[in-house]
């Protein structure tokens, strides 16, 4: 019985002797592959379970931007400018004459500026894409090729609603080009680089993100919709291209957002696509023809949707319809829209706000014939209509240097107490003939309170003395009774939509302007 257990005893030796042997092994064919493993990622950037890629290593990003820099570089100039008062004297001109003659010294003693900005290649024949005010009133522009050369440019053409302007230079060669992106695929937090000229400092690249898209203020053009961008754009940046990941522009830097005329992180460009649009149509006819309404706009709000019962917070307000310079009824006068109409839709497409329908209208030929679709208030309920109108082509309006009439003298005479901080007065005859308001029917604002709802806006919306307000919520007011009455019935957080009209002076006409002030009650 012993011997037998100790027979059993040895073949279980002999079994955990090649047991370890195995797990032994085993173990090392592990630890080789999990080395090898380990090698095989460390090659490669982190992904994610749903196979994006979650990081990359600094040296592929470094490696991608030195390609980029170095593939697009060629197509950026440098644009030096001079400005000069009076008759620009030529070299040769100076040369051919006499030094001792007296009267030269006063024809050579003319002032001079000079300037400094960017701008990029975009089509090999030698045209150039730049910020219009690099170039504005310059008598000498020269371009600056990485190359080393130096070459005149003369201006094909402008468009001072989006800054833009094309250059042409001459030259006996294809240049290298720059090719345009598009700005719609680009997103906040996709890396971009800036290339231009900044303080004269050529072909200078520095790198950022997108920050923000559609960046939109006061201050800007109707055109002028920016890309954000914390790449570094300085003087001299402008009309440089900002460039993405796959070479191309997909922006024309033009301004900086500053308090020392210097960078602050905040740079803005020019989308690409309407870039290319306004370059196209430069090289095809010499100017920037654009579709005309020829009515005032305002986004619709929550505010105006409350009051005017809208399913939706979508669409454009006519807010007023006005004569073109020549008097004549613009295509929305002849089509008969009205103001207060909602536009919902253009050329079936949903209208989402102002700047949609603007640029819509903009993007389509002059002279074509377009479907509106609005919403009209009869009698308290939203009439939906369709009607064709045939575009204008748009007027530039920033050739125009407009202002208000005169002020009101000072007047401390308050009228009514109304809750959202507006003195106002019913309008007289005599008012009506100091103010040139004939036609015009409602309430003249005489004071504003700062702090009330209709004050305490941004500017280019703020009620300002010297307006009229002819409706509030819908509701026509010709005595302080019956605007009393309106605000005595809201409560705060009530909506308040404002029809104002105002008398306004411009350089080549006068008249009646309306607009609309959409307001939460306080």
């Amino acid at each position: 019985m012993f011997e037998s257990l100790n027979q059993t005893n040895d073949a279980e030796k002999v079994i955990l002797r090649k047991l370890r042997v195995w797990i032994i092994a085993l173990a090392a064919v592990c630890v080789l592959a999990g080395i090898g493993i380990g090698a095989m990622l460390a090659g490669r950037p982190a992904v994610a379970q749903d196979g994006s890629q979650l990081a990359r290593a600094p040296e592929a990003l470094s490696a991608s931007f030195v390609e980029i820099a170095s593939r697009v570089e060629p197509a950026v100039v440098n644009i030096d400018t001079m400005t000069t008062e009076g008759p620009e004297l030529d070299s040769e001109d100076k040369n051919d004459k006499a030094p001792a003659n007296p009267y030269d010294l006063f024809r050579r003693q003319q002032r001079s500026t000079h300037g400094v900005g960017s701008g990029f290649i975009i089509d090999p024949k030698g045209y150039v894409l730049t910020n219009y005010h690099v170039i504005d009133g310059a008598t000498r522009i020269t371009i600056g090729l990485l190359s080393g050369e130096r070459l005149r440019a003369k201006v094909v053409g402008i468009d001072r609603e989006t800054d833009l302007a094309v250059l042409k230079v001459d030259t006996d060669r294809d240049l290298p080009t720059m090719k345009f992106g598009d700005s719609n695929a680009a997103q906040v937090g996709d890396w971009v680089l800036a290339i231009g000229s900044p303080f004269g400092l050529d072909q200078t690249v520095t790198a950022g993100i997108i920050s923000k898209k559609d960046r939109d203020s006061a201050s800007f053009q109707t055109f002028q919709r920016f890309l954000q961008t914390d790449a570094a754009i300085n003087r001299g940046n402008s009309g440089g291209p900002l460039v993405n990941m796959h070479g191309e522009a997909i922006g024309v830097n033009s301004q900086i957002a500053t308090l020392t005329g210097d960078y602050n992180g905040i740079g803005f460009a020019l989308p690409s696509n309407e870039a290319k649009f306004v370059a196209g149509q430069i090289l095809a006819q010499g100017k920037v023809r654009r579709g005309f309404l020829g009515v005032t706009l305002e986004s619709v709000k929550a505010e105006f949707a409350r009051v005017y019962r809208l399913p939706d917070v979508k669409g454009a307000v006519v807010a007023d319809i006005q004569p073109d310079r020549n008097g004549q009824p613009t295509p929305a006068g002849k089509a008969g829209l009205q103001v207060n109409d909602v536009i919902v839709e253009f050329n079936g497409q949903p209208v989402q706000d102002s700047n949609d329908l603007i640029a819509k209208v903009a993007a389509t030929k002059v002279g074509e014939a377009v479907s509106l679709t609005f919403l009209r208030d009869i009698d308290g309920k939203l009439d939906r209509r369709t009607v064709t109108v045939t575009l204008a082509e748009r007027p530039d309006f920033t050739a125009r240097d407009g202002e208000v009439g005169p002020k009101d003298k000072p007047d401390t005479v308050k009228t009514n107490g109304a809750r959202p901080g507006l003195t106002l007065t019913e309008l007289t005859p005599q008012l009506v003939e100091e103010k040139h308001l004939s036609g015009v029917k409602g309430l003249l604002v005489k004071d504003v309170d700062p702090t009330g709802v209709a004050g305490d806006l941004p500017e280019p919306v703020r009620v300002v003395s010297g307006e009229v307000v002819t409706r509030i919520n819908r509701v026509p007011v010709t005595t302080l009774a019956d605007f009393q009455r309106v605000v005595d019935s809201l409560k705060p957080g009530d909506p308040v939509v404002l029809n104002i009209s105002r008398y306004v002076r411009l350089q080549d006409r006068a008249g009646i302007v309306q607009r609309i002030v959409q307001v939460t009650y306080q």
